[in-house]
Order: C-alpha cells, then structure tokens, then sequence
C-alpha cells in the first residue's frame, strides 16, 4: 500500500469513527478533548460535530491553520506530560471524548506517551467516556470497543474509559 492510500485510509478511519460520536455521547456531559492539535483538520470536524460542547486541544507547539486554532482558554501548549497530566486539575468536568492522533515515527517516543497516555487517561475521562485513538493502548480502566464496520482493524483503536479514581 502506498503512504498515500495509508493516509486516506488512516483519516478515513477518524471520520468514520468521530462521526459515530455526537449519537453515543448525547446523554454524557463533559469536554472533548483534541490531544495532538496538528493543522486543526480534526479540531474543525470536532467543532462541527459538537457545537454546543467545550473542546480543549493539546499540542507540543502551534502548527494549525489559522481558522482552526481554539481560542486562548481552550488552547494548551507544551509537552504531552505537562499539559495532559495537568489536566485533571483544571478541567471544568470529566472528558466524556479524547480524540488521539499523537503516533510518531519514533517507536521510542510512541511508547513513552502510550505508556503516559494508558495511565493518565482514565484520570480526566468520565465513567463512560470515550477514547478514538490512532494508538493502542493497553489499560485496565479502557475497554476496547468494536469499530464501526468501515474501519479496518488496526487502522484506528476505540475505547470506553471507566472514569477517574475515586478517593
């Protein structure tokens, strides 16, 4: 497969998937969470998709088109550590959707924020939120859930977290 047909196929998976989640997530209140901001092709579908909820996007630094960039309260810049691992402490309310589109080329690196994301993730999703993710992740508080049938297995990853600690 050529790096062209894996792209169409890898954005493909995220509408695909996105789109299934204004219907799953009526009745759930809370954030949507844009980690991995990139051009803010994402960002723009999650605003169209979600009017009426707040979305705060994470990115290491500033790469969006103009017209998709989140107002200053709702931007959060840095190192997927930091930020994200803050969160907890100033979101308004639990996140009842995190959309993850942080892959690398580096296996290295993808397994360190895999491996940050698999433990910090549970922390700030409602009980019931949903994970949409370009990455695997391995965790006791993330259900894996079935994709929508036009996604290929292994393309994109769906996931139902079980909410934050208690206590």
């Amino acid at each position: 497969m050529s790096r062209l047909d894996s792209v169409i196929r890898r954005l493909s998976a995220q509408r695909d998937i996105l789109n299934t989640m204004p219907e799953r997530l009526k009745a759930l209140p809370g954030p949507v969470l844009e980690v991995g901001l990139g051009n803010g092709r994402t960002y723009d579908h999650l605003r169209g998709l979600f009017p009426g909820r707040e979305i705060f996007a994470f990115d290491r630094t500033l790469n969006a088109h103009p017209a998709c960039v989140p107002d200053e309260d709702h931007l959060v810049l840095g190192e997927i550590e930091e930020t994200l691992g803050k969160a907890k402490d100033w979101l308004p309310a639990p996140a009842a959707l995190a959309h993850l589109d942080i892959g690398t080329p580096d296996d290295e690196v993808n397994r360190r924020i895999r491996a940050f994301l698999e433990k910090t993730l549970p922390q700030i999703m409602a009980r019931g939120g949903l994970v949409v993710s370009d990455q695997w992740l391995r965790s006791t508080r993330l259900t894996v859930l079935p994709m929508p049938d036009a996604v290929p297995a292994g393309r994109y990853y769906l996931y139902m977290a079980s909410g934050p600690d208690r206590g």
